[in-house]
């Protein structure tokens, strides 16, 4: 049977300010209502700059507790358009105990729940286990107006088992807010390698798994604070994809992009009618999949 629903993607450049980011978020839900859209995903992080980049404890001054000022206002905005809106925020937890978290806004403004970033990146220009506690709320979809969410965040988008835990706890989407660009200094090769890499592991999520998948990505320029490092571009390529990792929408690298996409959440069980990955799944011969490797 048939279930369609209307998404929206906000994919954006940092605005400077946190009120600048939030009123552009304002704009952008408000013209996806109006759209038809019922859920809409925003990028990672997406109060300000990415402040990963470099260490520097005067970035925990960003944090904030939720619920808070950022998740209010955002509640009180699905409230009045009366959508579903999944939001990443630098959660302050207690003192020195800080994540990186997604919230769900059900379609009346509730808090529906929450999901904390799970996999730390620590590479070159992504510091993050500098900043944030890894998640321990597990991998738990999150029951909404428009149903059951599996959300997820950056990192976690290289990780089959995070999307198959999300998937064996019934979420019939997959969401991942994200901020993820190129090193300057790569050449054309290097970058092209890098972007069809994370759009193919996140596909392979959906074709796995049965379900579609949206992916919310910034865009822009930003420089490294210290003006040592090289900075980040980021790569946009926002996307929505159907449970056989088709492409129902696809922003492009450089703009600013409100993405809409109708996703049919009946087509899940149809796939998963003719594609029975989780029939055939060997859990009796999994065990090592909780090793750290085999040696």
């Amino acid at each position: 049977m048939s279930r369609s629903l209307c998404v929206a993607l906000v994919q954006d450049h940092d605005r400077g300010t946190v009120d600048d980011n939030l009123s552009r978020i304002e704009a952008r839900v408000a013209e996806a209502a109006a759209a038809g859209a019922r859920l809409v995903l925003l990028q990672e992080l997406h109060n300000g700059a990415y402040f990963c980049q470099h260490q520097d404890v005067r970035e925990f001054d960003r944090a904030e507790p939720i619920p808070g000022p950022s998740s209010e206002r955002l509640a009180a905005l699905a409230a009045r358009h009366q959508v579903v809106i999944v939001a990443s925020l630098f959660e302050r937890r207690a003192p020195g105990l800080y994540h990186n978290t997604a919230i769900v806004l059900d379609a009346d403004g509730r808090l529906a729940g929450r999901y904390r970033k799970m996999h730390i990146p620590d590479d070159p220009g992504f510091m993050e286990k500098f900043y944030f506690t890894p998640g321990d709320l597990g991998f738990e979809p999150v029951d909404t107006a428009v149903g059951r969410l599996g959300v997820l965040v950056c990192w976690d988008q290289w990780y089959p088992e995070a999307a198959r835990l999300m998937a064996l706890a019934g979420a019939e989407m997959l969401l991942y807010p994200t901020a993820i660009g190129w090193d300057p200094r790569d050449d054309e090769a290097e970058r092209r390698r890098q972007q069809e890499a994370w759009v193919t592991s996140q596909r392979g999520h959906a074709v796995a798994n049965g379900l579609p998948v949206l992916s919310c990505n910034r865009t822009g320029f930003e420089a490294d604070p210290t003006g040592h490092g090289p900075g980040i571009r980021f790569w946009g390529t926002s996307f929505v994809a159907g449970p056989q990792g088709e492409f129902l929408a696809r922003a492009g690298e450089d703009e600013d992009e409100l993405l809409l996409a109708t996703v049919d959440l009946g087509r899940s069980e149809d796939v998963r009618r003719i594609w029975p990955f989780l029939r055939d799944r060997r859990i009796d011969a999994y065990a090592d999949l909780t090793k750290r490797y085999r040696s």
